[in-house]
């Protein structure tokens, strides 16, 4: 839950609701008295079925956008988005958005510019429609089969992609600054200030802004009777050549400076969220706690014995060795973004299911020897969002800001 009665801008009012994931199971198929390779049989035809009646659950294929209606109420969260087409990416890529409300430039009863609020309800549906002028609302993707990164072409003037600033320089305008942006394979989204910008010595100036591309666990704990994963079909890199040389500093530390700490499953985990974002210059795994500590600071690296602890350093340029892909951690739970559970009989269908649905990133599976029974043979298909996303975004004279043209080829 994200919030609790909190009373948003544009009059809706959020209440905390359990998203109620689809639970599908059999009773067709007394399992138990039929052979193994029967089973097998069954259950990929069931793995079919799931994967369309999980697409279709709550709602149909619904693209189409409703100008000047809200959806009040039901509130997951909200995120910043600088168009309506955005914000419907948004709601298509969060694990259990529905539908949103998203407030346009020209709201005019507040600040509140640029709100994307993403929604759900146990049926799927909207509860309530209302006539509202500077909000325009839909329903989310997933039952169309979007594409995992879209491609988006359009700039908006007068409109600043606030912070993630992890570079700057000059260019002669935002076509350039575009350019650049496309080319930098971590830039996700920029801001450029034209020739009428005040001040006059920031003028031209071309700011590149990182947002994350891997899909990050909201939580990593130990959980006993849990498997825990990956899907196999994660990009982390667009490179194909040459295979990086990584290196691994195990029982060592690198303290200081550091700038962001995540969830990580692994030091390989680590590693790559760390590969990934351009502020980090090592990172440092701490395996009793899960938290991967990304560090910034390109002048000097001191390193200290500290065990249970591994170090390491990012790659560049070069395509990962993505085998921690691949590894299912016993004991370990990724809590939350749950897209919805199936019932199984082990760690390894779970991840064949998770990697056969285009929507699951990351998995948690639950065996027969949990505590509760209730829980047990459930896994959890789970997603984050990973196209770009500003954290922020407000209206600023005399800027341009946009998106990197990488997903548009």
């Amino acid at each position: 839950m994200y919030f609790a009665n909190l009373k948003l801008s544009h009059g809706s009012t959020i209440k905390s609701h359990p998203f109620t994931p689809v639970v599908l199971q059999s009773s067709y198929f007394p399992l138990q008295h039929i052979s193994k390779t029967k089973k097998m049989q069954i259950h990929l035809i069931l793995v079919g079925l799931l994967s369309v009646c999980s697409l279709s659950f709550g709602q149909e294929c619904r693209s189409e956008l409703l100008e000047n209606v809200d959806f009040p109420g039901t509130d997951i969260t909200f995120l910043y988005s600088p168009d309506v087409e955005h914000c419907q990416q948004l709601c298509t890529q969060h694990h259990s958005c529905l539908f949103f409300t998203y407030v346009r430039a020209d709201w005019t009863r507040d600040n509140g510019h640029f709100y994307c609020y993403l929604k759900s309800t146990p049926s799927g549906k909207p509860e309530v429609q209302a006539p509202l002028k500077g909000v325009t609302s839909g329903f989310s993707l997933k039952s169309c089969n979007p594409p995992p990164l879209p491609c988006l072409s359009r700039v908006y003037q007068n409109v600043d992609f606030f912070g993630a600033d992890y570079r700057s320089l000059f260019t002669a305008n935002y076509e350039e600054c575009q350019r650049v942006c496309t080319q930098d394979p971590y830039c996700q989204f920029f801001t450029f200030v034209n020739d009428s910008f005040t001040p006059e010595k920031i003028r031209y100036k071309c700011h590149l802004k990182f947002s994350w591309t891997v899909p990050r666990t909201p939580t990593v704990n130990r959980k006993a009777n849990v498997f825990s994963g990956f899907s196999h079909n994660i990009e982390i890199t667009q490179y194909f050549s040459p295979a990086c040389q990584s290196e691994l500093f195990e029982n060592t530390e690198i303290p200081g400076n550091n700038s962001e700490t995540l969830p990580a499953a692994s030091p390989e985990h680590c590693q790559a969220l760390c590969s990934v974002n351009p502020r980090c210059t090592y990172f440092s795994y701490d395996s009793r706690n899960f938290n991967c500590n990304l560090m910034n600071n390109p002048n000097e690296m001191v390193t200290e014995a500290k065990e249970g602890v591994t170090s390491g350093l990012p790659v560049h340029f070069c395509q990962m060795d993505n085998n921690w892909l691949k590894v299912s951690h016993e004991g370990v739970d990724f809590k939350g973004s749950d897209i919805r559970f199936e019932l199984m009989d082990d760690p390894d269908t779970c991840q064949r299911t998770c990697s056969a649905d285009p929507n699951c990133q990351f998995y948690t599976y639950v065996n027969q020897s949990f505590l509760s029974p209730v829980y047990r043979r459930r896994c959890y298909l789970k997603r984050a969002i990973i196209m770009p996303a500003p954290p922020k975004v407000i209206k600023l004279p005399n800027v341009v800001s946009g998106f990197s043209l990488k997903n548009c080829v």
